[in-house]
């Protein structure tokens, strides 16, 4: 996102653009591709609501509130572009808070990835997990990537 420091995130935290809803895909490959034509989209609250559980040397990924999401909103799959935006939303909402903050550098993108979109980027997000334990490994030679070695086991269960 460009010129964070200029919005502000906790009001679109707390907008809900007529969410929660569910919306009917008719297109062919995006059913074949999520299994099936049920799209629910979540408010941005509660992405921060399910990020905020998970506790310290734990770790959840974007893939994971999604698919929780849906199956608590009886649908199919959820949006994943506008699942991303309200994971960064809740990120920086989170930064711009004295108070009631989110730890939202426990929740990674698909495979481990940290993410660059958050608050200082992955960099800030590798401090904060190796300081609760974590391994955070670099790869790729151009277009650098980090991701926590082992997340898989130190995955929170939703539920």
């Amino acid at each position: 996102m460009a010129g964070e420091e200029k919005k502000d995130f906790n009001a679109m935290l707390h907008r809900d653009a007529g969410m929660p809803k569910i919306q009917i895909v008719t297109d062919r490959a995006t059913i074949e591709k999520y299994g099936g034509e049920k799209m629910f989209f979540a408010p941005p609250l509660a992405y921060d609501e399910i990020m905020k559980k998970v506790p310290r040397g734990k770790v959840l990924t974007v893939g994971a509130i999604r698919a929780f999401l849906a199956e608590r909103g009886g649908a199919h799959f959820t949006d994943p572009i506008t699942a991303g935006i309200f994971v960064s939303i809740a990120a920086w909402a989170s930064e711009q808070r004295a108070a009631d903050r989110t730890p939202y550098w426990r929740t990674l993108k698909a495979g481990g990835e940290l993410n660059p979109k958050y608050p200082g980027g992955a960099e800030a997000q590798k401090e904060k997990l190796e300081a609760e334990g974590h391994t955070v490994v670099q790869r790729g030679r151009k277009n650098l990537r980090y991701y926590v070695q082992g997340y898989e086991k130190a995955l929170f269960e939703l539920g």
